[in-house]
């Protein structure tokens, strides 16, 4: 498991929701064209548009020029000097972002705070500690920066020459980031003032700690091999190895340790810096605070540009920015050397596929599978992706030696299932779905899925409504889900319920080809004729595959036959 896998599973933070963004007066999507009359080079205000629109798509570069240019011609310095603030720090032009960051007095609060991040970071980068250590005494930021200002302090401090000041522990009441990864901070700094003996004991207590032994683990043992203590350092590796045997830092670090191999240097003072920032970053990307997360890994990145984990996660935040170009940009800064290629790579062709770029989408998760035979991550994404394209057997077979060889998981015999399932091995997929659900019986995707198989043949229909209405119960915004339960009740012949179920779920998912096809096959039965043909039509319009397509035309060239469904009194009152 990956350290940010565990900071995101072991570190809670507060709400940000409070400063979390801007307020968002421009809700603009896509480029402006040329020729827009919003796009007036002459207007700072045309400008600005261009700029907010950028931004909002996650294209940070651009957003950056626009603003330069909109400041500029300087019809709005102030708003525009945040934005542009903003735009190079997420484009992670960490030294001209600190030098526009904006101090004046109206500057909105939480805009003020980060602008002393980034200028206290920047100061670290090219060595000022003086002008570090002076921001973060004269201005310390607050919520919700106040923790990177607390990890920074003592790193700042040692850069400036403050002996002491370097190895005090920053203390946030209860905020066990700052707890966690101060401790690792002040024993990192232990050993750069060779105070060996305290360095140890504050490792000791973040390793002795079962909340976070698996994320200093790595740390401690390369502090034990600097000290020649190889054996220790072995023995502490293959502690950690016992709860995560196939990980492959660990793998890595107790080969070099065994073989008495020259072991990690110490970090530098950037690089101990950046450590907390990625902590922090990791903490934000877990409260789904996605535009500080990216932020503050392009701040540590700009004081350790090696740091291959923190590259892994921009590109996720970038994906989840829909920027896939961007994030392919930043897994490529993965080396092949890193124990965090492999997983770059699977990402990049997930990337890829979202582009539109399958074959090689394809190409790239294929060598990664190779490369890590026995990485599950990369064997799943292979498995995936053959899936996305049509490539159900293909898929079948990379999910099979997984299956085989490792403990039961419903996970993999779903996506088994779905592979099977489409590619035509019905009972294959069904004894899947079923093996998963003795595995995790309450699981509304499984219940669907066999639910929703089973009624679209005809099969077990009673039964298959109480799975998918349990499934409905569980996820009632599902609007897949509805669709299922609207379906079982027109199998079973309840037509007035399937209307009111269908129609539910086609406001949820309004684009759906099933979905509104369904909606139409139930108003024929309750004789709404006009309105079955419109969601008919419709379902043509909604790039149907060949076979939703067929049926549309057919139904509406010659309507439904007769039913074959049993008759039973509507339930929807139940319900």
């Amino acid at each position: 498991m990956t350290r940010i896998k565990v900071l995101l599973a072991c570190v809670s933070v507060a709400a940000l929701a409070a400063c979390s963004s801007t307020p968002r007066e421009i809700t603009m999507r896509g480029p402006i064209a040329l020729g827009s009359p919003l796009f007036d080079a002459r207007s700072s205000y045309g400008q600005f548009l261009a700029g907010q629109a950028a931004l909002r798509d996650g294209q940070s570069k651009q957003a950056a020029t626009y603003f330069d240019t909109a400041a500029s011609l300087d019809e709005d310095p102030g708003l525009i000097g945040e934005r542009a603030f903003t735009a190079l720090l997420l484009a992670g032009d960490i030294t001209r972002a600190a030098a526009v960051a904006p101090t004046a007095a109206d500057t909105p609060e939480a805009v003020k705070r980060l602008s002393v991040v980034t200028r206290v970071v920047e100061a670290i980068a090219v060595g000022d500690g003086k002008t570090a250590e002076t921001l973060l005494k004269s201005s310390p930021p607050g919520f919700p920066h106040q923790q990177a200002a607390a990890l920074l302090g003592p790193w700042a401090a040692a850069l400036a020459g403050d002996k002491e000041g370097a190895v005090v522990q920053p203390v946030l009441r209860n905020d066990r980031l700052v707890q966690f990864f101060g401790q690792q901070g002040q024993a990192r700094l232990y050993e750069r003032a060779k105070r060996y003996d305290e360095a140890e004991t504050d490792y000791k207590a973040l390793t002795g700690n079962a909340t976070t032994a698996s994320i200093f683990t790595l740390d401690y043992g390369a502090f034990l091999e600097r000290r020649k203590r190889h054996d220790d350092a072995v023995a502490l590796y293959d502690g950690a190895l016992r709860a995560a045997p196939n990980d492959l830092g660990l793998l890595r670090a107790r080969a070099r340790a065994a073989a008495k191999g020259a072991p990690p240097a110490a970090p530098t003072i950037r690089q101990g810096a950046a450590e907390g920032l990625i902590a922090c970053a990791a903490t934000f990307a877990g409260e789904r605070q996605v535009q500080f997360a990216q932020a503050y890994l392009r701040l540590a990145l700009r004081l350790d540009p090696n740091r291959d984990e923190a590259w892994v996660l921009l590109g996720d935040l970038m994906n989840q920015n829909e920027d896939p170009k961007g994030a392919i940009e930043a897994f490529s800064r993965v080396p092949a050397t890193s124990t965090h290629y492999i997983t770059a790579q699977t990402k990049t062709a997930w990337s890829l596929n979202d582009l539109g770029d399958k074959a090689k989408a394809l190409e790239v998760a294929r060598a990664a599978a190779a490369a890590a035979p026995s990485d599950r991550d990369a064997q799943v994404a292979l498995a995936d992706l053959l899936r996305s394209g049509g490539q159900w057997n293909e898929s079948v077979a990379v999910l099979d030696p997984i299956i085989a060889r490792e403990a039961p998981d419903w996970r993999l015999l779903y996506l088994r299932a779905v592979s099977l399932e489409q590619g035509g091995r019905w009972p294959e997929a069904e004894r899947d779905l079923q093996a998963a659900l003795k595995l995790n019986p309450d699981e509304p995707e499984l219940l669907n899925f066999l639910g929703y198989s089973w009624i679209d043949r005809g099969e077990h229909l009673k039964e298959a409504l109480a799975m998918v209405q349990k499934a409905v119960d569980a996820r009632p915004q599902s609007g897949a889900m509805l669709d299922s339960l609207g379906w079982a009740y027109y199998r079973l012949g309840d037509y007035k319920t399937a209307v009111e179920k269908l129609e539910a779920a086609v406001e949820m998912e309004p684009g759906d080809p099933d979905v509104n096809g369904h909606l139409g096959d139930a108003y024929w039965r309750v004789g709404r004729k006009t309105e079955a043909t419109f969601q008919w039509r419709r379902v043509l319009s909604l790039e149907p595959d060949d076979k939703q397509k067929a049926e549309a035309e057919a139904k509406l060239k010659n309507g439904l036959g007769p039913s074959t469904a049993p008759i039973v009194k509507s339930t929807v009152a139940n319900n």
